[in-house]
């Protein structure tokens, strides 16, 4: 099976530039056409059949694989025998209920949860174009599709939410690190685990994935803690005008800066913001997602 998908199927491609105010127009319109097949945007793509949402995965989230594999509720073998025989056919998800690995109301429930964190991750983005593939279906199979409103409407109330909690969305997507001391602070025991994971590289994903859990919890949880002082993004790294060449043949700067949320620069050098797999080699991605577990 595959892992890559041809970015056009039959010469159809709809293409729309406009990321935020252009993705949902565009996602209604698929929905009353009743079309299937593929949305991509920078962070993810969404799967639709007959208008309806089936699955979603984003880069910035870890996958269905890992959110049922690290909890113990399904055991990795058995998700990777489900794929290798099932998978080709499509009917990944109903492989495991066939075999005694899950129950149908389990696959739902997780299924739905990370149908929508993914879509939350890659509509609420800002950046890059969308692009419509017809004809393209994820290898789960049919689990239970919702309606483009009902993302749309969870998508918006995850927005609103984390308005709520912390207007600054740096800590959602660059790398975090503390800012205060939490001594004498009682933390909930979902928020201490993200917070001992912050280190100044890892990213909202990276600590997503280290504790197998939805990205949009571990958002939420960093935005609480960045209300409370307790960690602030790290900005990315910004490389330096050139030097303008001197007449005693000192060659151009080559020191790398950086600036904090205040517009401090430092010279601290920091590690390599990864860009996510715009076509998201799904199988390759999910292997290497347990075999680091």
């Amino acid at each position: 099976m595959t892992a890559a998908v041809p970015l056009t199927t039959g010469g159809r491609t709809a293409d729309d530039r406009t990321a935020d105010t252009g993705v949902w127009p565009m996602l209604r319109r698929l929905a009353a056409e009743r079309a299937s097949g593929a949305l991509t945007r920078d962070h993810g793509v969404l799967y639709l059949h007959d208008g309806l949402v089936t699955h979603a995965e984003s880069s910035a989230t870890p996958g269905l694989d890992v959110l049922l594999t690290t909890g113990g509720t399904v055991r990795p073998e058995g998700w990777w025998e489900a794929v290798d025989k099932a998978g080709p056919a499509q009917r990944v998800g109903r492989f495991l209920i066939d075999s005694g690995q899950l129950s149908a109301g389990a696959l739902e429930l997780c299924h739905l949860g990370a149908l929508y964190d993914a879509a939350y991750f890659t509509l609420a983005s800002h950046d890059g174009p969308t692009r419509f593939r017809h004809g393209v279906a994820h290898w789960i199979g049919p689990v239970r599709p919702v309606p483009v409103t009902a993302v749309e409407r969870e998508t918006r109330r995850r927005r609103r939410l984390l308005d709520r909690i912390w207007r600054r969305s740096a800590t959602d997507t660059q790398p975090v690190r503390r800012a205060g001391s939490c001594d004498g602070l009682t933390l909930p025991p979902r928020r201490r685990a993200v917070l001992d994971r912050v280190d100044g590289e890892r990213t909202a994903a990276d600590i997503s994935l280290a504790l197998g859990r939805p990205g949009f919890h571990t958002v939420v949880e960093l935005r609480r803690l960045a209300a409370a002082g307790l960690v602030t993004a790290t900005a990315p790294t910004v490389s330096p005008a050139p030097l303008p060449e001197s007449g005693t043949g000192t060659g151009r700067g080559t020191g790398t800066v950086t600036e904090t949320e205040t517009g401090t620069r430092t010279a601290t050098v920091l590690p390599p913001v990864h860009s996510p797999d715009q076509d998201i080699a799904l199988l390759h991605r999910l292997k290497e997602a347990l075999e680091a577990l």
